[in-house]
């Protein structure tokens, strides 16, 4: 038997001990990772989905990993992603329905197979859907997304998770990882623009502009980040509550990490009166001082942008995904806004001596 016909196997030996092997099952488009969705309708019209997350992917990264460690085990460790796990996503759904917001049932579950059985939000329910149709209100959705954030930064954020057969650790984003996920800037994006030249000197120079980043950073205070909180992953739903999807990579990190992946979205043009609407809803909420908040707002954004901007030069050079090539002006203009900053003076530095198109870009 070969490996799709045993994974075949797997999954419906799964369904029929969850009660729904007699369901019809569509697959829907895959997303950017190794995971997998299918909707599953019953015969009196109920629906849910399947997620399928086989174990496939470099190891993850458990709590007493020395960084040479994580170097060796790859990018997952090093950058402390949960490899689309299972248990993962279980257990941070739990911990966030504990506090009041509204991930995906689980129904049914199996981590070491990688199957679950989730709630179904129904289709076309995604800010980014919304918003283009004409059915729901920009700044409003943004507002009301700038709020949920601040009732999950204010809590104390957990350090591991645990159901009683499944156990999970919420890590620190730390030094490696923000490291890790720059470098992609200076390892791909000369690879797909010509334009981007990297010299001994400029070696150099990014390193210690990206460290300083990296130091700053470590100064600002933590909150659970729930890492990639942006319009395609944010659902209104029908009683009004924002349904939450891919949270699986919640680590301890930053307020500004969710906020920048919000209002500084690769993927589509949030106005300027939504992107100020949010980020004032937030400082409202929590009463932190708006100088410190923009601040760790350009900082981190501008670490996470050499992230994006990077990552997706990879999936157009390394992938052959040129769809990629359409967010690209985008996520480079967010990169110059935030190096407009003071904070992040070393870092515009050597954008300008090593790719000055950047600040040229217009989304």
């Amino acid at each position: 038997m070969n490996g799709r016909a045993l994974r075949s196997e797997t999954i419906n030996q799964f369904l029929a001990e969850a009660g729904w092997n007699a369901s019809a099952l569509v697959w829907l488009d895959q997303d950017a990772s190794t995971r997998r969705y299918a909707r599953l309708t019953t015969r009196q019209g109920f629906t849910a989905i399947l997620m399928d997350a086989p174990r496939v992917e470099d190891p993850i990264c458990t709590p007493e990993m020395s960084p040479t460690e994580r170097q060796m085990n790859g990018w997952n460790a090093q950058t402390r992603l949960a490899a689309s796990r299972v248990d993962a996503f279980v257990l941070i759904a739990e911990h966030l329905r504990g506090r009041g917001l509204s991930p995906p049932r689980i129904f049914a579950h199996d981590g070491d197979a990688g199957l679950a059985l989730i709630e179904d939000f129904g289709p076309n329910r995604e800010f980014a859907r919304l918003i283009e149709k004409g059915e729901a209100n920009e700044i409003d959705l943004y507002e009301q997304a700038a709020a949920l954030l601040a009732r999950l930064h204010t809590e104390p954020p957990p350090k591991h998770l645990s159901n009683g057969s499944d156990h999970w650790p919420i890590l620190t984003f730390d030094s490696l990882a923000l490291q890790t996920n720059a470098d992609l800037f200076v390892e791909w994006l000369p690879r797909h623009d010509p334009r981007m030249s990297m010299t001994d000197q400029t070696w150099t120079q990014w390193q210690d502009a990206r460290d300083a980043l990296i130091e700053t950073a470590s100064r600002f205070p933590r909150c659970l980040t729930l890492r990639d909180f942006h319009a395609e992953n944010l659902l209104l739903l029908e009683n009004g509550d924002i349904g939450l999807l891919d949270f699986q990579d919640a680590v301890i990190g930053w307020d500004a990490w969710d906020m920048a992946m919000l209002v500084q979205d690769a993927r589509r043009d949030v106005s300027d009166k939504a992107r100020q609407a949010a980020i004032q809803c937030f400082l409202n909420m929590t009463g932190v001082a708006e100088t410190d908040f923009r601040e760790r707002l350009a900082v981190i954004g501008t670490l996470n942008a050499l992230r994006i901007t990077g990552l997706f030069a990879r999936l157009q050079e390394r992938d052959s995904k040129l769809r990629y090539a359409a967010f690209m002006p985008r996520q480079q203009w967010h990169l110059a806004t935030n190096l407009r900053h003071p904070s992040t003076k070393a870092m515009a530095e050597f954008v300008a001596r090593s790719a000055p198109f950047i600040f040229e870009v217009r989304p």
